[in-house]
C-alpha cells in the first residue's frame, strides 16, 4: 500500500536550536545565577548527559526527566552550586520558545513536495513546547501536531503514534515516521507497521543504519 502520510519529528530532524540553547547561551544564563560555566565542556557534557537520560519507565511525559538532563549539563560545564537546579529549569523552558529555533533549510521546500504529491503531514515530538506555536512561528503546513506533554504518553510508545495517524485519517501501514532517534522515531514507528526513516545530520550513527543524511533524500526514499 503507498504512503499517504508522513509523520515528522521536530528537534534535530525539522529545526536545530539556535545560540540561545547552546554553549555560550547557557553562560549568559549562568551569570544571572552566580555561576561560571566553560563553554569549552558543553560537547562533553551534553554527550555525558545524553548517556545518563532516562525515560519513564512507563513512557509517560516527565519533566522531571529534562530538568535532570539540563542539570547534568550545566555541571558538567563546571556550574556546582546550589543553584544549578533553578537555573536548569530555565534553561529548559527555553526550548520551549518556538523564537529559539532555526529550521534546516531542506524542510520548507520537501514539505512542499511532499504536499504537492497530495500527502498529509503531521509531527510528533517528545516536548513540553506548545506545538502549536511553533508550527504558526515556522509556517509549517501540516495537517497535525502532537506532543509528549499534551498527549500523555512520549515515543516510542504507540499512544502518540495512533493518536496522529487519527487525526489523519489514515492507518499505519499507510504511514510513514521520520526521525533522528533509532529507538523513539524507526523502531516506535516501525513496531506499528509505518514505514520509518531515521534522519542523520550530524553523522552519529553506524554508515550501515541506512540513514538519510537530510531531508532532500525523502522524497525518492518514499518513492514519489
Amino acid at each position: 500500500m503507498s504512503v499517504r502520510a508522513v509523520l515528522f519529528d521536530v528537534d534535530f530532524t525539522l529545526a536545530k536550536p539556535g545560540p540561545d540553547l547552546g554553549p555560550e547561551g547557557y553562560c549568559r544564563v549562568a551569570a544571572r545565577y552566580g555561576l561560571r560555566l566553560d563553554p569549552a565542556r558543553y560537547p562533553q557534557a551534553r554527550a555525558e548527559a545524553v548517556k545518563t537520560l532516562q525515560r519513564h519507565p512507563e513512557l509517560r511525559h516527565d519533566e522531571e526527566l529534562w530538568f535532570a538532563f539540563t542539570e547534568r549539563i550545566i555541571r558538567g560545564m563546571g556550574g556546582d552550586g546550589d543553584a544549578a537546579r533553578d537555573f536548569a529549569v530555565e534553561m529548559t523552558r527555553l526550548w520551549e520558545d518556538s523564537e529559539n529555533f532555526d529550521l534546516y533549510d531542506d524542510v520548507l521546500p520537501v514539505i512542499a513536495r511532499l504536499r504537492a504529491h497530495g500527502l498529509r503531514l503531521g509531527l510528533v515530538s517528545n516536548s513540553g513546547r506548545e506545538i502549536a506555536d511553533f508550527v504558526a512561528h515556522h509556517r509549517l503546513d501540516v495537517d497535525c501536531a502532537i506532543t509528549s506533554r499534551a498527549h500523555g504518553w512520549a515515543k516510542p510508545h504507540e499512544s502518540i503514534f495512533r493518536a496522529a495517524l487519527e487525526l489523519l485519517g489514515v492507518a499505519a501501514g499507510e504511514a510513514a515516521m521520520v526521525g533522528d532517534s533509532v529507538e523513539e522515531d524507526v523502531e516506535g514507528a516501525r513496531a506499528l507497521g509505518m514505514q520509518a526513516f531515521l534522519i542523520d545530520r550530524e553523522s552519529r550513527h553506524d554508515p550501515t543504519a541506512g540513514a538519510l543524511a537530510d531531508l532532500w533524500g525523502l522524497p525518492a526514499a518514499l518513492g514519489l
